[in-house]
């Protein structure tokens, strides 16, 4: 799969014949190719050179860099939990973990530096893009607490039950926020067109989901008791919360795929974010039934049955919606090559919704493995366990390259690639009222403006 992003001619150099004026003297044409040389290396080395000022780096970052970390954190845990034990693997996914720690701790700064100097976070509230990538924000925060729980916990710290239980809460209350809040927001102060639809609104919602197996994970590390008896009553919770929202929206955004077709080619790579409620809340019911199997019979002698009737529903349930997930798979992974014959697919932010959502597939594929012991499921979660990480290294690697270059964190770009959709295509009403939604009008102020505009 090939990557572009259009006018990086100041980071190219011209390979042909180099010709020189005629000879002054050797000392002059040399001193002449030194600064020509010299002047070459700076304008491809420079940092940010698309970006007007250095502010921009800050005043550019949007929250939709926290999936980022979200396929970052991932990738380290289904490397560490490789289904073929091989010990440097287990090393190398500490190391990724390592890696998205110091990342999310980055972009935190960046972001609440910029809420604070531009205190704009109102206006992210109300954009119909910038505000569903909040959601990213405790789910990256999951990966953390999953790889704390368990890449630390084999070496008997015995601070990381408290430590996880207490991070896990905070992501709790995120999610929930991110829940309730935002898909408010999008109902009462954004305008939202079917035609123009993204997968991106599961986005604040399945937080929940990710939410509830990040619970299941915090809950094994802790005894029998009333804490990891409130964790896994919560954690079924927010589970139930997010899979029953994220249907629904699923199964609009289906219905919009069917009416309008894929989406452009600069947001095609969302099509895989449905893929991540089905494979999260596959692995998530799973390792709820099972740490409801431990926990219960003890916390709740009266009805001990209960964690059994969980863990058989928890298998039946997880198998089934892993089936759902299976044919997004195949159907998102058709979408991005069919676009990909039709032109060339240009790089953005965007394309981490690769990672995670296949990452979640593969979570919950290791799940039905350590339950039914099928050889099937550990093949594939290994095959899923490669695929993940050779396209978080091609991710990362051109993400680094083009934030290198400030490509990625022009302020005017946050938000575009969603939107545009060939200008020429669009009526003087449409055109405007797709500024109306870039610029996160509400619709009070929408309908006066195309009042304004039939008076005149």
């Amino acid at each position: 799969m090939h990557t572009a992003v259009t006018d990086f001619s100041e980071t190219t150099l011209e390979m042909g014949t180099v010709c020189f004026p005629e000879p002054q003297s050797r000392a002059s044409s040399d001193q002449d190719r030194t600064i020509a040389t010299s002047t070459k290396k700076r304008r491809i080395h420079r940092p940010m050179h698309k970006l007007e000022s250095s502010s921009d780096i800050v005043r550019g970052f949007s929250p939709a860099w926290f999936t980022a970390t979200m396929g970052t954190g991932i990738t380290g845990i289904l490397v560490f939990n490789f289904p073929y034990h091989w010990e440097p693997l287990r090393y190398i996914g500490m190391a990724i973990a390592l890696f998205n720690l110091l990342l999310y701790i980055l972009f935190a700064v960046l972001f609440a530096w910029r809420l604070i100097w531009y205190r704009d976070f109102y206006s992210i509230l109300l954009h119909p893009q910038m505000s569903m990538s909040l959601g990213t924000i405790p789910m990256g925060l999951c990966t953390i607490v999953i790889s704390l729980v368990v890449m630390i916990t084999p070496y008997g710290a015995p601070w990381v039950p408290t430590l996880g239980l207490v991070l896990w809460c905070i992501c709790v209350v995120l999610s929930v926020l991110s829940y309730l809040v935002i898909p408010f927001t999008a109902i009462t102060h954004q305008q939202h067109l079917l035609d123009k639809m993204n997968a991106t609104l599961l986005l604040p919602v399945v937080t929940t989901v990710v939410a509830a197996s990040t619970g299941a994970v915090v809950c094994s590390v802790h005894d029998i008791g009333s804490a990891a008896t409130v964790i896994i009553f919560i954690s079924y919770i927010l589970w139930a919360m997010g899979v029953g929202l994220s249907l629904m929206i699923i199964t609009i955004y289906l219905v919009r795929l069917t009416m309008f077709k894929l989406p452009p080619k600069e947001a095609i790579v969302s099509v895989f974010i449905p893929l991540g409620p089905f494979g999260q809340s596959s692995y998530g019911i799973q390792m709820l039934g099972a740490e409801s199997l431990r926990v219960l019979p003890s916390a709740l002698p009266h009805i001990s049955y209960l964690g059994e009737v969980l863990y058989s529903t928890g298998f039946f349930l997880g198998l089934l919606i892993w089936s759902f997930a299976i044919w997004w798979f195949f159907h998102a992974s058709y979408s991005i090559i069919y676009t990909r014959f039709r032109g060339r697919l240009p790089f953005n932010l965007g394309w981490w919704a690769l990672i995670f959502p296949i990452g979640t597939f593969a979570s919950s594929s290791s799940a039905l493995w350590a339950i039914t012991g099928y050889t099937v499921f550990r093949v594939l979660n290994a095959i899923l366990n490669s695929l993940i990480l050779l396209l978080w290294v091609l991710v990362m690697a051109n993400t680094i390259r083009y934030a290198w270059t400030g490509e990625l964190l022009k302020p005017a770009s946050i938000g575009q690639l969603e939107l545009k959709h060939k200008s020429s295509d669009l009526s003087d009403d449409d055109q405007d009222s797709a500024v109306d939604i870039e610029e996160g009008r509400v619709p009070g102020e929408m309908y006066e403006r195309q009042n304004q505009r039939q008076s005149a």
